[in-house]
């Protein structure tokens, strides 16, 4: 294994970057939190009185814009951090580069055309949207998931590489990372379509108007996206480099909070069920490590700090 492929060594790692990037982690589970608590209170029904005088009228619409945006942008620059602390900023701009430029240009199809994900379109809530179609914080989204999704393939999965069949790894990590992130829709999308209206589906599908064909286009794009981040930082080096820390584990969990919280305040019982199911199933066996032991012991043995 070269150095190139293994990424950078933790004896070189750049503590202010890791520290930088833990720091960001705990401002977005704040918004994420403040967030949640204000989408399943006070703006769950009616607003209250008081919310339509000054100046708290102008605070809860600037939040309301801002608040949403602004923990996905966190978000995304929190994984930027933390990879560029391992690999070196050059590789974590081309995993944030690669990452959004595929999701954007796959939501942007979908938007125009129903494919791969179904009819749909954005509303004004998440921002300014790209070509008037897909709201900026989307493929910034995708990019920091996948992140975690990876790292979880790191840990439940042989790296594989280098070896003969180093491109059947890869694409097997990246289905895999695919369906852990298709988990997160399962609560999400009800979430984001019947508990508020984030997203409007132009069709009446099985899952609370949701087409079945989503979850194909979800999974197909975060394959997709996965095989191309795995390019620019391969298995091995995502499983020994990100995987042992609790950093993606704990960004992936903390983006469940929300949609859960909205389907289980709204009434979405089976969104909320299943959502917490598919999401902490792949939480749970990274966090022992209870699939394929052979590979986990080959992982360093204490799990580093995020």
């Amino acid at each position: 294994m070269t150095p190139s492929q293994l990424g950078k060594p933790t004896h070189l790692r750049s503590p202010n970057t890791d520290r930088t990037a833990t720091r960001l982690l705990w401002l977005h589970a704040a918004l994420i939190v403040f967030s949640t608590a204000a989408l399943v209170t006070i703006l769950a029904g009616n607003p209250p009185a008081w919310l339509n005088q000054e100046p708290a009228k102008t605070i809860y619409l600037y939040g309301w814009r801002l608040s949403g945006p602004s923990y996905v942008v966190i978000g995304a620059l929190a994984a930027m951090c933390h990879a560029a602390a391992r690999f070196g900023w050059q590789r974590a701009l081309g995993l944030f580069a690669i990452g959004v430029a595929i999701s954007l240009g796959s939501e942007l199809t979908g938007t125009s055309t129903g494919l791969p994900f179904g009819p749909y379109s954005y509303t004004p809530l998440l921002g300014y949207r790209i070509l008037g179609l897909v709201p900026f914080p989307i493929p910034m989204s995708w990019f920091y998931m996948l992140y975690c999704a990876l790292a979880m393939c790191g840990r439940l999965l042989a790296p594989g590489d280098p070896a003969p069949d180093a491109g059947a790894v890869r694409w097997r990590w990246a289905a895999i990372a695919g369906v852990i992130l298709t988990a997160w829709d399962v609560s999400m999308d009800p979430a984001m379509t019947v508990a508020t209206t984030h997203w409007v589906w132009h069709t009446s599908g099985f899952f609370y108007g949701m087409p079945l064909l989503n979850w194909f286009g979800w999974w197909l794009t975060g394959t997709l996206v996965s095989r191309a981040m795995l390019a620019i930082i391969p298995p091995s080096a995502f499983a020994r480099r990100v995987a042992p820390a609790n950093f993606p584990l704990a960004l992936y969990a903390l983006n469940g909070i929300m949609p859960i919280a909205l389907c289980l305040r709204h009434g979405l019982w089976w969104a909320a069920i299943l959502g917490a199911i598919a999401m902490g199933i792949p939480l749970i066996l990274s966090a022992w490590g209870i699939i394929f032991p052979r590979w986990r012991s080959r992982l360093p043995r204490r799990v580093q700090p995020a």
